[in-house]
């Protein structure tokens, strides 16, 4: 219970560290995001912790859309290192040449493949210092890998997580670094392993760039953003923390996205 200050009014609550929210209010909008959607996923289509680095280095700056129409090909001829060593780099660069910065990319796999068979017995390695001196791999890109392949509780901050921590006063930062840490301060342990995935989710599909649709969002009464967006249309109201229809349960499998995207089928 807060106590009081000299003048009798009740004192503020305590800040979580580096955030603008208190603690209960991030832990507060975790648990809605839990029980919205229990089991999240990567959106990027991958097999194994080989496929899924080479879709995650092929992501940067691109929709995972876009990865997903160019990779089940190229993942049917070149899932392994080898294979994708002996496919080379020009038959990369043309399979993947829907993709932005397609060439740069097509170079870094290539050479990534080749640093695998070298160095780590064709494996993925579960450490992200290692991961981190593969070509075209950054600190988010092995954070992903970590997170996704082996059930590290490690946080990806890409551009949408950068927003929604900012917007919402989670975490704010002006650098995905500083955002990265601060949330590995104040997000509670049982919600870190997930929390990159909703907090991905909720920028892509609710809090988005241009225009945020505060009327259906989750968590719309904690976030700081203002001002909040209103329902288009006349005769609807704003329902703040209800994007939902009651009852709804957003399972494992495609995180039945539609709930989120705000297109109930």
């Amino acid at each position: 219970m807060a106590g009081q200050t000299k003048s009798g009014k009740p004192a503020r609550a305590k800040k979580a560290p580096g955030s603008l929210l208190t603690q209960s209010q991030i832990d507060e909008i975790f648990r809605r995001f839990r029980e919205a959607c229990p089991h999240p996923k990567t959106e990027l289509h991958y097999h194994d912790p080989f496929t899924l680095l080479v879709a995650v280095v092929l992501s940067a700056q691109a929709t995972d859309a876009s990865v997903n129409r160019a990779t089940p090909d190229l993942f049917r001829i070149a899932g392994t290192p080898e294979k994708l060593i002996k496919l080379g780099e020009a038959a990369l660069t043309e399979k993947i040449k829907t993709i932005g910065l397609y060439r740069s990319k097509a170079k870094n796999l290539i050479a990534a493949s080749r640093k695998l068979v070298e160095e780590h017995d064709s494996k993925v390695p579960d450490d992200r210092e290692a991961l981190e001196t593969f070509p075209g791999v950054g600190r988010k890109t092995a954070n992903v890998v970590l997170n996704v392949a082996f059930g590290r509780p490690t946080i990806a901050v890409d551009t949408h997580i950068f927003r929604v921590t900012n917007r919402t006063g989670v975490a704010p930062g002006k650098t995905p670094l500083e955002v990265e840490l601060t949330l590995d301060k104040v997000v509670p342990e049982r919600y870190k392993h997930d929390s990159h995935h909703w907090l991905i989710l909720h920028g892509r599909y609710v809090c988005k760039a241009r225009k945020p649709e505060c009327w259906r969002c989750l968590i719309a009464d904690i976030c700081l953003f203002t001002p909040k967006t209103p329902a288009p249309g006349r005769g609807r109201s704003p329902c703040p923390g209800r994007p939902f229809p009651a009852g709804t349960k957003v399972g494992a499998s495609e995180l039945t996205l539609r709930h989120w995207r705000g297109s109930p089928r």
